[in-house]
């Protein structure tokens, strides 16, 4: 071989040689870089708290609901108390326009006078006719006996006298019976029309308790101490409901109501407690006598003492939500009764849970979800491999989990998104391949 051709091979091999190191400098350095760029954490074996945070609501669970009275037609308001004031037993909440159910009342008892008048004149008239029909029979009867003294004479009397006298007799007879027969319509009619005015007379007296009590349902009273809470007038909007995202006026003097609408409610004070909702995910750790923490968002610097009243068995979902997360009602009711809160003002729950010792722990950010599994990312060698992990409990801050060794280094964000984009795809992803 010629000294050239040697020096043009042996140029050629080194040219290639510098070539597949150069990229596989240039592989290292991306790899470097990605590990320089994704945080880390190991796991770590302590004890934990199961701790579930969540937000709530002050509520009342004891109070009284006022609602307008179940009178024909529209009722209106001329007084009610504003949202906020202080109540006891018997004070007047709210006042409704009693005109009409006066005029029913004076209508009616003007009606029930009507109507004793009436019976009274009925059953007078039922006297004296009862005593001309007595005068009648006596006279019918007078007669028919009359008749049969003249029929006893027939034998001394001519054949034609004596038919005369027995048609006589038979006439008399005939009277009588229609007579009495009509006496006892007339007496039955009687007393029917008295039954009747009678009815009248009750059906006014009973108008007349509904009159009156209506107007005393006119006013409206607290039954307990409390705070008053005016509802929102749905009628004001001429739909009967409450569109969504629209906010309606409080109920105020002048209003138009329905009967039966709900106008306003006390809110017994001395008995608050919080309304929340428990994730899916925590149902699991919250029981009813947890002890809780309540940080009111008007109050943030005070932690009120608490303990979960009870959790719903089955989840609610919101139908307005556009998440498919499920949520437990669940109530936490104070341990001391604390006078400044109000009802409706947001909370922040901490329902302490129990303590877990010499448990694997991570952060809450090293949890992924890759096709319904739970993963961890973990370090190897110069990259990071998706390992699947069974998680036991989790905190708003942390997990515990099963499937992981002490000390293992573990992804804080997922590495398959901060790696940068190199010559080929494949390779980025063969790097964190999920472990089997």
């Amino acid at each position: 071989m010629k000294t050239g051709t040697k020096r043009a091979l042996a140029a050629t091999i080194i040219a290639i040689v510098l070539i597949s190191g150069a990229a596989a400098l240039a592989d290292y350095q991306i790899n470097l870089t990605t590990l320089r760029t994704v945080p880390t954490v190991r796991a770590m074996r302590g004890d934990v708290e199961i701790m579930v945070v969540t937000e709530g609501e002050l509520r009342a669970p004891h109070s009284s609901m006022l609602v307008a009275p179940p009178v024909n037609g529209t009722l209106q308001l001329i007084s009610i108390l504003p949202t906020g004031t202080k109540v006891k037993p018997g004070d007047i909440v709210a006042e409704f326009d009693p005109s009409e159910q006066e005029y029913n009342l004076e209508l009616n008892q003007s009606q029930l006078k009507q109507a004793e008048q009436d019976i009274i004149k009925a059953k007078a008239d039922a006297d004296v006719q009862a005593a001309v029909d007595q005068a009648a029979l006596i006279k019918a009867r007078f007669d028919v006996r009359s008749a049969e003294l003249d029929v006893q004479k027939n034998e001394l009397l001519s054949d034609i006298d004596a038919k005369k006298n027995d048609l006589a007799l038979q006439e008399n007879k005939r009277k009588l019976a229609q007579l009495e027969q009509d006496v006892k319509s007339r007496a039955a009619s009687g007393l029917a029309g008295i039954n009747v005015l009678e009815a009248t007379r009750s059906a006014a007296e009973l108008a007349i308790k509904v009159a009156k009590s209506n107007i005393e349902n006119m006013t409206l009273k607290s039954t307990i101490d409390g705070i008053v809470s005016v509802k929102e007038n749905r009628d004001a909007n001429g739909l009967g409901w409450n569109p969504p995202g629209i906010v309606l006026p409080e109920f105020r003097a002048g209003d138009l109501t329905n009967p039966g609408r709900q106008l306003a409610i006390v809110l017994d004070m001395e008995q608050m407690e919080v309304a929340g909702k428990i994730s899916e995910d925590d149902r699991s750790n919250v029981n009813p006598n947890q002890p809780a923490e309540i940080v009111v968002d008007a109050h943030p610097d005070t932690h009120f003492s608490a303990k979960v009243k009870e959790v719903a068995s089955m989840a609610g979902r919101d139908n307005w939500s556009n998440t498919s997360s499920k949520k437990f009602d669940a109530s936490f009711k104070l341990d001391n009764v604390v006078p400044d809160l109000k009802p409706g003002v947001s909370t922040q729950i901490y329902i302490h849970g129990n303590k877990l010792s010499n448990v694997i722990y991570l952060p809450t950010q090293c949890l992924f979800d890759k096709d319904g599994k739970k993963i961890v990312y973990v370090r190897k060698g110069n990259g990071f491999e998706a390992k699947e992990i069974k998680v036991k409990y989790r905190t708003e801050s942390r997990v515990v989990v099963e499937g992981v060794p002490e000390a293992m280094e573990v992804a804080l964000v997922d590495p398959t998104l901060t790696q940068k984009p190199g010559r080929n795809s494949s390779s980025s992803n063969d790097a964190a391949g999920i472990a089997k």
